[in-house]
């Protein structure tokens, strides 16, 4: 790989959200780390792993529902009102990531309407986008019920693995 390739790949990870990119061949080992990568989250993941039995056939981390997403508000510390208690419950959100590596799409073709939206119900089988990897759309399924509460990637944008898609609330 030469060195305008490698500083081009730089410039395109960077206008990205993208955190990681590693490429290895037996001649090259490259890992690029963007700005994204080291970026606090502003939700606080809970595992609820322990909680939960050991099953036989473990269904895959990227939509299982331990994963849950503990989104708190407090409207008065944001209006700077600090006399007053928290009293805005935590809502547990379930995640839909990214099955793969790709380019994320809303909808089959720009010209139709989005798989899904906010305030769309959903279930186990809805699909909620495509995934476009070597040339190839792959469908990705909720693998959960619920209803979409937030849409996390912009339309034709590239995901990583396990990059969160959706913030979903349980039925």
């Amino acid at each position: 790989m030469k060195f305008e390739q490698i500083k081009e790949l730089i410039e395109l990870l960077n206008n990205s959200n993208i955190g990681e990119f590693k490429f290895e061949t037996p001649e090259l080992n490259l890992s690029i780390r963007t700005k994204d990568y080291f970026k606090t989250k502003e939700v606080m993941v809970q595992s609820a792993v322990a909680a939960q039995p050991m099953s036989y056939m473990p269904a895959p981390i990227s939509h299982t529902p331990e994963n849950t997403v503990v989104v708190t508000e407090n409207k008065d510390q944001k209006s700077g009102n600090t006399n007053e208690e928290n009293t805005s419950p935590q809502v547990k959100l379930l995640e839909v990531k990214s099955p793969m590596v790709g380019t994320f799409y809303r909808s089959s073709s720009p010209d139709k309407p989005a798989f899904v939206k906010v305030g769309d119900t959903i279930t186990a089988d809805t699909t909620v986008c495509l995934i476009e990897a070597m040339k190839l759309f792959n469908d990705v399924k909720a693998e959960i019920s619920g209803k979409i509460v937030k849409v996390m990637v912009e339309d034709a944008s590239p995901v990583e693995y396990e990059q969160v898609l959706f913030l979903v609330e349980p039925n």
